[in-house]
């Protein structure tokens, strides 16, 4: 099974479940067991082949599933218990459980399961502003990791070089911030290329709601981020006059960071209370809003009269300084609708966040070991071994990738909380998050290739604490699942023909030299812009 359980002991005696079976128990989790295992048609009941009970005791992700000869058992610490335990039951059936469309009845092992999460942030990021992926994509990605034991969908929904969801406050983000004209295809230190052809796409509202809803049906929370003060050129595109110069901007068509960034003044804080308001209004419960924080270039703020001035009457001394407050008050509104902020760790560097603020160390764990050890919660997110956008082999039989190489093996060997830390340190670690950047992730086909299998190997190490030496083997395993899913995965001995595409360029970055060079820069509060 992936993820491995806490416990698993094999008992005498099996059972035949029938597709249309009766699950009887407390109606939410009933209803939980149901949506976890739509193959099998099950119908609620009184009392049938698969018994629920709730137990608090075992904490709201937690369960207890024992299988044999006269049902199934299901002990449930919540909701959540009662999807994973389901999810549980689905890998002890044939592949052919996770198709759409299944068989008369399936064969259910003797089985006692215990088992609960070793993090409570089990996350993959989707990058959906350099290039978009519409909301079939969005809840298909939903149900691959609800199958996983992932519970945190963060979405990147804005960036330099496109803004993804409909603004009703501000509709100019949408009708204008949501396309551009063309894309760079063109590699590191090679000529500019471009193709030429529109780009864009955004959610509504009510695609919002849609994925939010079904996102918690399946155990899942989304998070959404509107990455600020730089990365703003899209924003300025529909509304440059909320940025620092007031001059004209697109949407940006190359890769990289750009100058522009949002003013601190007053109307921009009014202007993301707005967006803010449309997103938890639209999703729902939002128990965390991410607002970037990161690769921000502070010239222009430095440069202008008007900002200065407001920097000086708020008592601040450097645009640093401006920039940690900017965040910290976005925090402060969101804290008055009852969310949490999310952060990039240069924003960390900085200074200054409220303390419940939670801290996405990319540049690595020494940075992420300081935000905990100033009383933070951390999710670890490091580019070594979490971003997926690194090729999986320094090969041009890869699809072209950032860089290279993060493998398979790479991540199930990370541990999210190192044991050399303080232990009030780990304690604060409360999970680990993998990221796909797109600059070079253009369709759906290119995302499986990229999240999978690595995103197996994550859901491991979050859900089960780390990889056992018999990982590998359960992997191969698991693969004639997600082939029964359709998943077109990364085939653990290479790619096929058919997933090599434009070629990769290997040895031109390479993942170890860019950790040692971000990681000397989180000690310095003024390298807001490694990439620049």
């Amino acid at each position: 099974m992936i993820p491995r359980p806490h416990l698993l002991n094999e008992l005498s005696g099996s059972f035949e479940l029938t597709a249309g079976a009766v699950v009887s128990g407390p109606a939410d989790l009933v209803d939980a067991v149901r949506v976890a295992l739509p193959v099998l048609d099950l119908r609620p009941g009184d009392s049938g082949e698969i018994a629920l009970r709730e137990d608090p005791a075992l904490g709201a992700e937690g369960y207890r599933l024992v299988s044999g000869s006269r049902g199934i058992e299901i002990a449930a610490g919540g909701r959540a218990g009662a999807f994973y335990a389901a999810q549980s039951l689905r890998q002890l059936l044939p592949d052919a459980a996770f198709r759409t469309a299944g068989r008369a009845s399936w064969p259910v092992p003797g089985v006692r399961i215990e088992d609960s999460p070793a993090f409570s942030w089990r996350g993959l990021h989707l990058d959906v502003a350099r290039h978009f992926f519409p909301k079939r994509e969005i809840l298909r990605l939903i149900d691959l990791m609800a199958a996983h034991k992932l519970n945190r969908l963060h979405l990147h929904l804005a960036d330099d070089q496109g803004w993804r969801v409909e603004s009703r406050a501000y509709p100019l983000l949408h009708e204008v911030s949501s396309h551009r004209p063309r894309t760079a295809t063109h590699y590191y230190h090679e000529p500019e290329t471009y193709d030429d052809i529109p780009h864009g796409g955004y959610y509504t509202l009510d695609d919002l709601a849609e994925i939010g809803a079904y996102a918690r049906a399946r155990a899942v929370t989304v998070v959404p981020e509107i990455d600020v003060p730089g990365h703003a050129s899209a924003i300025l595109a529909a509304y440059p006059m909320l940025g620092a110069t007031g001059e004209p901007y697109e949407v940006l068509d190359r890769w990289g960071i750009s100058p522009a960034i949002l003013s601190p003044l007053p109307p921009t804080v009014e202007f993301l209370t707005a967006i803010f308001d449309e997103l938890i209004g639209a999703l729902g419960d939002t128990p965390y809003v991410h607002i970037g924080g990161d690769e921000v270039v502070l010239d222009h703020w430095t440069a202008s009269p008007e900002i200065s001035a407001y920097r000086d009457s708020l008592g601040l001394a450097t645009s640093n300084e401006l920039q940690a407050w900017f965040l910290r008050r976005l925090a402060d509104v969101l804290a008055e609708r009852g969310t949490r902020a999310v952060v990039w760790d240069e924003a960390f560097v900085s200074g200054g966040l409220r303390l419940d603020t939670l801290v996405m160390p990319w540049r690595g764990m020494n940075v992420g070991r300081r935000a905990a050890a100033a009383g933070h919660e951390v999710i670890a997110t490091p580019v070594f071994p979490l971003y997926f956008d690194y090729a999986e082999s320094a090969s041009a039989d890869e699809p072209m990738a950032i860089g290279d190489a993060i493998t398979v093996a790479d991540v199930a060997a990370f541990r999210p909380a190192p044991e050399e830390w303080a232990e009030e340190e780990r304690a604060r670690v409360v999970g680990a998050q993998a990221q796909l950047w797109t600059e070079r992730v253009a369709d759906a086909r290119t995302l499986d290739y990229r999240m999978w299998p690595r995103a197996c190997a994550l859901a491991e190490v979050t859900w089960s604490g780390g990889a056992e030496p018999d990982f590998t083997a359960r992997l191969e395993r698991h693969l004639g699942r997600l082939d029964a899913l359709g998943v077109e995965y990364r085939p653990l001995a290479g790619p096929h023909p058919w997933q090599r595409r434009r070629p990769h360029r290997p040895s031109v970055v390479d993942v170890e030299q860019v950790m040692g060079r971000i990681d000397a820069m989180t000690h310095d509060a003024e390298s807001t812009r490694p990439s620049l």
